[in-house]
């Protein structure tokens, strides 16, 4: 393990296998001199890693009293395999749900709320990992999220089936052509440079089975998005071109969240916690803090371990409480 120490946090690194038998890279900044409100667990986008693309997530929420913990997936940042290649979107998901129970077993953490991170593809992940046990988690922060393909850039159906039958053949090959993401996704001159001299950020084209598994993510979760139940907040810059705002809005708009919160600004890119100018930064982190204090304090007296066993969410109980009182009213 590697610990860092600085004003606010500490950091550190470790390894983990997946059940592949494949090391994986994890991460975590953990707040010092401050009781941890909640866990939370960051999903990273498409390319990126955790160790370098989200410290200043990890580092800011961590000084706000949070536990972070980030994992890089197969073919990413420090993890092993071929880079940048998901041969299976499924085995990401397997691989963060593993992970991040792993964390939440911790005695230590038991009574703590649980939150997914996640952003854009890893928006994707987060949602994915909880549908899969979705009564495990507090909640989901989503910033400009892969949740639904834009029918502006959506392949036709013949030319997806063309590409089904090369990727048995080739697929590892770089084929899919894209324009630059970094150039397109974050505003701010000097930090898209930083991001691109990021060594463990990917910046070549879409490996051919990689872009497959995407689009299949992201049809899964569009078939779905009227079941996603979890208190959830959803930001997304209003000029942000590489997953566009309206797939937020349909998030927002047919999920069946009685908690949900959708958060627009104009003028933004995609990166908006690591590519906006530092004002437009502080402002989408106040937003996701703010909404995290929220709710880390409504769960606090509800997630005992007794609590943590029901299929029950904390949010769902205060609902169903507050309707009981409501029946024993007069008539």
């Amino acid at each position: 393990m590697v610990g860092i120490l600085d004003d606010g946090y500490v950091y550190g690194e470790e390894y983990t296998h997946n059940s592949r038998g494949m090391r994986l890279f994890t991460c975590h900044w953990l707040p010092v001199k401050k009781d941890i409100k909640a866990l939370i667990f960051l999903c990273h986008g498409y390319g990126m890693e955790c160790s370098v693309y989200t410290q200043e997530t990890g580092i800011r929420l961590a000084r706000a009293g949070y536990a972070v913990y980030g994992i890089d997936y197969e073919g990413h940042g420090k993890s092993e395999g071929l880079q940048c290649y998901i041969p299976n979107f499924d085995h990401l998901v397997t691989d963060c749900e593993t992970y991040f129970k792993s964390i939440t077993e911790r005695e230590e953490y038991l009574d703590k709320p649980r939150f997914l991170y996640g952003e854009s593809m890893g928006g994707a992940v987060a949602i994915l990992v909880s549908e899969r046990d979705s009564s495990y988690w507090s909640g989901l922060v989503l910033v400009a999220p892969m949740c639904k393909i834009s029918e502006k850039i959506k392949p036709p159906a013949f030319v997806t089936s063309v590409l089904k039958k090369m990727a048995h053949v080739v697929p590892t090959w770089k084929l899919v052509p894209s324009k630059d993401v970094i150039d397109n996704a974050f505003k701010d001159p000097i930090k898209r440079e930083k991001i691109r001299s990021n060594p463990f950020a990917y910046q070549g084209q879409p490996r051919l089975q990689t872009a497959l598994e995407m689009l299949r993510a992201s049809q899964q979760i569009e078939k779905n998005l009227n079941q996603i139940s979890l208190p959830f907040l959803c930001l997304h810059g209003e000029a942000d071109t590489v997953t566009e705002p309206a797939v937020s809005k349909a998030l927002y708009t047919e999920s069946i969240s009685f908690d949900k919160n959708l958060k627009l600004y104009t003028g933004m890119w995609h990166g908006l916690t690591t590519g906006e100018p530092d004002q437009n930064v502080e402002l989408v982190f106040r937003d996701i803090t703010d909404w995290l204090d929220e709710r880390a304090q409504d769960l606090e007296v509800v997630t005992s371990p007794v609590l943590r066993s029901s299929s029950i969410s904390p949010f769902e109980l205060k609902f169903t409480s507050l309707e009981a009182q409501l029946s024993h009213l007069p008539s």
